[in-house]
């Protein structure tokens, strides 16, 4: 038995790939759960109760169960010995989530499908655990790291050259068994034998890792077979939005850009990540929009601050707060906005005026 798991963060794209694949996939048997830190904002929950009422029982994991402190992250802050989490130090995710999904599948095999956008340029956490295999449905390449460099490796060049002959049409059977035969050195990497096979045909590629899979103990090679090789979806940020829209759910309330005004200029901020509310990855603007926004939760916040230990690195919640510091926080915010707005712009005008050949049009000549 293969187990099929999909965790509900309370953001915006775990939330979209599961509304995806219920309604893409009916016949796949997702196991909904969603890690419960006792620290995540009020629109979180409201999210998760919109997505059960849309997706059935999404089963609540939550770490330190019968501990007398108020919330888990109270309870490891404590046997921590106040030392805050921070990039460097990512225990609260260790802690709080991570050991507890693994309790959570066990031994059995398991598929755990992860909502990393198209749009993204990152990996994602895949378990240590041999158990569990991460497949990313939103992505070109809807397979890990690890599975890749297994596949692509040169010691495995023969075994990937036998399975184009198998599995590609006649159309890309001779180019695909070129670039299967190409040696892995470091000007030919890992990615660009990737992609090139990908360019070729992704339903193919997924095709014969899947094959090549059986040979191996992951579990995605212990299906028969596996719904989304098939997939040549991209999802991309936009898609997210029009998901979550299109289901019903909505998009959680702290994504939604609010208007500030600073000096006479006009600037936006919202928050771009789910998780507690203190999470150390905000950026300043974010803890801004917090304290403005939801000045319980900032004070909740700034009664961690101690012993030297400060969410934002180098800087306490109490010196951020300073009118002043909130100031240039904010004309910050809003210089990157019109830099981003700028460089759209130019962006828009290059594609207007390009007559498609390969010249490129020098978007400084818009500056």
């Amino acid at each position: 038995m293969i187990k099929h798991v999909l965790g509900i963060s309370g953001g915006k794209d775990s939330a979209a790939l599961a509304i995806y694949l219920k309604e893409n996939y009916p016949d796949l048997e997702l196991e909904y759960y969603n890690s419960d830190t006792g620290c995540e904002l009020e629109e979180t929950e409201l999210l998760i109760n919109r997505l059960e009422s849309v997706l059935g029982h999404i089963t609540r994991i939550r770490a330190a169960e019968g501990s007398p402190e108020p919330t888990p992250f109270h309870h490891f802050l404590k046997s921590s010995g106040g030392y805050l989490p921070s990039p460097q130090a990512r225990w609260c995710t260790q802690k709080l989530k991570l050991i507890e999904f693994e309790k959570f599948v066990g031994d059995t095999p398991t598929i755990s499908y992860v909502g990393i956008r198209g749009d993204e340029e990152r990996e994602g956490y895949i378990s240590t655990k041999p158990s569990v295999q991460a497949i990313f449905p939103f992505r070109r390449n809807i397979w890990s790291v690890d599975v890749i460099n297994k596949v692509l490796h040169n010691d495995n060049i023969n075994q990937l050259v036998d399975l184009y002959k198998k599995y590609s049409s006649n159309k890309t059977r001779d180019r695909g068994i070129e670039i299967a035969k190409k040696q892995l050195t470091k000007q030919y990497y890992y990615s660009k034998k990737l992609n090139e096979l990908l360019d070729l045909s992704v339903k193919e590629f997924n095709r014969i890792v899947f094959e090549f899979l059986k040979t191996t103990d992951y579990p995605v090679g212990m299906l028969d077979e596996f719904p989304l090789i098939d997939n040549e979806d991209i999802i991309v940020i936009d898609d997210v939005y029009r998901i979550l829209e299109d289901s019903g759910v909505g998009i959680p309330a702290y994504y939604k850009e609010i208007e500030f005004e600073v000096d006479g200029k006009k600037g936006k901020y919202s928050r771009s990540r789910s998780g507690c509310y203190f999470c150390f990855f905000q950026q300043k603007i974010e803890w801004i929009w917090l304290y403005e926004q939801h000045p319980d939760l900032f004070a909740k916040a700034m009664e961690f601050e101690k012993d030297g230990y400060t969410w934002s690195q180098g800087e306490s919640l109490e010196e951020l707060i300073r009118p002043e510091r909130i100031k240039q926080i904010k004309l910050d915010a809003i210089r990157r906005q019109e830099i981003k707005e700028q460089k759209e712009s130019n962006s828009l005008l290059i594609d207007i005026f390009s007559d498609g050949d390969d010249d490129v049009l020098c978007a400084n000549c818009f500056i």
